[in-house]
This record gives structure tokens, sequence and C-alpha cells, in this order.
């Protein structure tokens, strides 16, 4: 029996093209080798974050909350490539790249975008209800970067007060939602529409100082 509120809309196709989570994965992937070049570490060290962090929110959607086989990255070759691929753009460009912050911070928001549809799209799928597909979106954006940071010993940025992150890619999932199964419009057009928005805000959250605060400060007293 389908849960109750992802039942009305497993009824039409729905679905992206695997485009959108190579893409992702490949735009994590440069953001996760770039860290590791300017920490200087080695090829390996490179690879491991390239790996990490392009495939590690993908890998908790499918072993946590899809458990539907074997993983769709492991199983299929071309995730392993554009892991790769993202590696060696991050090393051969990374003189230049360094020197644009930007570019490391429209890559990140852009990834975020996109794998927080991909993780949404695959959880109603598999039959999910609309909150969690939610989550699973939310997660399968924020998780690689997560362990990114937890591997080099940072405090994650999901975590911390400061611009929208998170917040970025629940705004895209839930405009995501909304246009493609509250309106039937199709996937491709709703999931577009909802990068875009995760992307705005979350560049919009760093160029106009939008930021999150602190639940308490220093006294213990609840924040604004």
């Amino acid at each position: 029996m389908q849960p109750l509120l992802a039942q009305p809309f497993l009824d039409r196709p729905f679905a992206l093209d695997i485009a959108f989570d190579l893409a992702a994965t490949f735009l994590f992937a440069v953001t996760g080798s770039l860290v590791a070049i300017q920490k200087r570490y080695d090829a390996v060290g490179v690879a491991v974050l390239a790996f990490v962090t392009g495939l590690g929110g993908a890998l908790l959607r499918d072993g946590l909350f899809l458990q539907d086989g074997p993983p769709a990255v492991i199983t299929d070759g071309r995730y392993l490539a554009a892991v790769l691929a993202g590696a060696i753009a991050a090393a051969l460009y990374s003189r230049h790249l360094h020197r644009l912050r930007l570019v490391f911070t429209v890559a990140d928001a852009l990834a975020l975008g996109t794998y927080a549809m991909v993780g949404a799209q695959k959880s109603l799928a598999a039959g999910l209800p609309l909150l969690t597909a939610t989550l699973v979106g939310v997660v399968n954006a924020v998780g690689g970067g997560l362990l990114r940071d937890v591997l080099v010993r940072e405090e994650p940025l999901v975590f911390k007060p400061g611009e929208f992150y998170a917040l970025a890619a629940l705004a895209g999932v839930v405009i995501f939602l909304v246009l493609g199964r509250g309106l039937g419009a199709p996937a491709t057009l709703a999931a577009l529409v909802g990068i875009v928005a995760a992307f705005l805000v979350r560049l919009l959250s760093i160029r106009l100082g939008w930021r999150t605060g602190a639940l308490w400060d220093e006294d213990g007293r609840s924040g604004p």
C-alpha cells in the first residue's frame, strides 16, 4: 500500500533525466577537489574528497532512505566518471579557480539545487510521501558537503549560522514539488525552476547578507 500523500501523484510519469544527477555529481566533485587542493592534499586526498563530496549525498539517499538494492552511483559507471572529471577539472584549473572564489560559490549553489531536485524526485518515484521526499531532497543536497567538512575537520557549513544553505535547498524542493506534483508541470521544467530558485536564494543570501542566527546567545537566552 502506497503512502497516502504520495499516491495521487504516482499515477502519472514524473522523472528527471540522469543528466541532472551527473551534473550535480560533477559540480560537487569540483568543490570537494578544490578544498583538497587548497589544503595541499596529495592525489589520493583530492580523489577521496571528490568522491565523498560528489557522491556522499546520493549514497546517504540510496543507503539510508530508499534502500532499493545497490546504490545507482556504484552500479552506474557514469557517476564515477563524473567524479573523475570533476577532480581533473579542478586540478587543471585550480590556479585560476582559486583566484575567482565566485566560481566555487556558483558551482556549489548549482549542485545544491540540482541534487535537491534529484533526491526529491527519486523519493517520490520510490513511493515516499511528500514530506519525506522533501527531507530526502535536502539531505541529498547537503550530505556531500557535510561529509567533506567532517573529513577535513571543519565545522559543517550546514550547522553554522550564516548564509542560507539548507534553507536554499528546501526552497528549491518546495517549489519543485508544488510545480510538478501540485500543478502538474513537466518534470524537467519543474526541476529547472526549482534549481534556479535554490541557486538564487543561495547567492542572494550571500550577496545581500541574509543570515540565519543562533538559537541561543552566549548568555543562554533565545535568539531573535
